[in-house]
């Protein structure tokens, strides 16, 4: 008997490890995702509808935090300090993971060293609007009419800095235009005053801009994607005008702090890719305007270099500062 409780005992040290391992890694508790943005926009909207998908499926809350502030600094930096066990994730778009570092002479986190990709959720495709006001009827009329102006036309954004401010910078860039920046704090107002006539142009995605496309309000002339949206199908892309370099989106994924374990991160892409697939939540996606998208964090990591690479260039060709 004391031989088989002394055989028992020894195997005990071996057996807790294997328990151990069989336990989930993530999650081990609510999930607070944050926003950087306020309530009611794009990402927000992504996140909430993301969000309770994957709260079905891990059988955790999801709590939505909107904090906006610091051109998406100060979310970011929140989620840098966050303990690094995959229960607290951060929406961030190429403004947080690309175009900030080249923007600010000093930021609160680094893209690549605080912070870990674990998805690309959806990409939303920009595309230039103008007022009724305009007189233009094509995308082509339009530019040759800005090309004419002595002192450049206005356009308005959501913000200095944001995908929609430097996709009218490529614009210009790339067709050689005069045109006078105006931003906004979002595409709401920035729209609005479009609208009004104010101001006579801005790129916008279409899931801040449906409502006064289809309205009448804003008149689309051309989307600055790779191909036609099927939300606009008469409405053509810059490439079919010439200007095959015209490409430029709002691009949302989730990241985590960086020194998240790899398996963690792995559980989190796995159930969120999940959650963007499912059926429902993939047309709720496609009705708002984005493109879901989905993908590996090595794939997503691939994609923010390839996009640093080209956005940095024409800030620092344009000498672009929010500093």
């Amino acid at each position: 008997m004391k031989k088989l409780i002394a055989t028992c005992l020894l195997a005990l040290p071996l057996v807790a490890p294997v328990a151990a391992q069989a336990q989930p890694a993530w999650p081990s508790k609510p999930v607070r995702w944050l926003v950087p943005y306020p309530a009611g926009g794009g990402s927000d909207f992504l996140a909430r509808t993301i969000g309770q998908q994957l709260s079905t499926q891990i059988g955790q809350p999801v709590l939505v935090d909107n904090k906006p502030g610091g051109n998406t600094a100060i979310a970011a930096a929140d989620v840098v300090r966050s303990a690094p066990d995959g229960n607290t994730v951060l929406s961030a778009d190429n403004g947080t993971l690309v175009f900030n570092p080249a923007l600010y002479k000093s930021l609160s986190y680094s893209p690549t060293k605080d912070l870990a990709p674990v998805t690309l959720m959806g990409r939303f495709p920009m595309i230039l609007v103008v007022s009724p006001s305009v007189t233009a009827k094509d995308a082509k009329e339009f530019i040759a009419q800005a090309k004419a102006s002595a002192d450049g036309i206005n356009y308005a954004s959501a913000g200095a800095g944001s995908p929609h401010h430097l996709a009218m910078e490529l614009l210009r860039t790339e067709a050689g235009l005069k045109m006078n920046h105006a931003p906004y704090r979002g595409a709401a107002p920035a729209l609005a005053d479009v609208a009004g006539g104010q101001v006579p142009a801005m790129m916008v995605d279409l899931a801040a801009g449906a409502g006064f496309i289809k309205g009448g309000k804003v008149r689309p002339l051309a989307v600055a994607n790779a191909k036609r949206l099927p939300q606009l199908p008469d409405v053509p892309t810059f490439a079919e005008l010439g200007f095959k370099n015209v490409e430029a989106a709002a691009l949302v994924g989730m990241v985590v702090p960086a020194a998240t374990p790899a398996d963690v991160v792995a559980a989190l892409n796995k159930q969120v890719v999940a959650a963007i697939n499912a059926p429902d939540v993939h047309k709720k996606l496609v009705d708002f305007g984005v493109e879901p998208v989905g993908n590996t964090p090595a794939q997503f990591a691939e994609l923010l270099k390839s996009e640093t690479t080209r956005w940095h260039k024409l800030i620092r060709d344009l000498n672009i500062t929010l500093d």
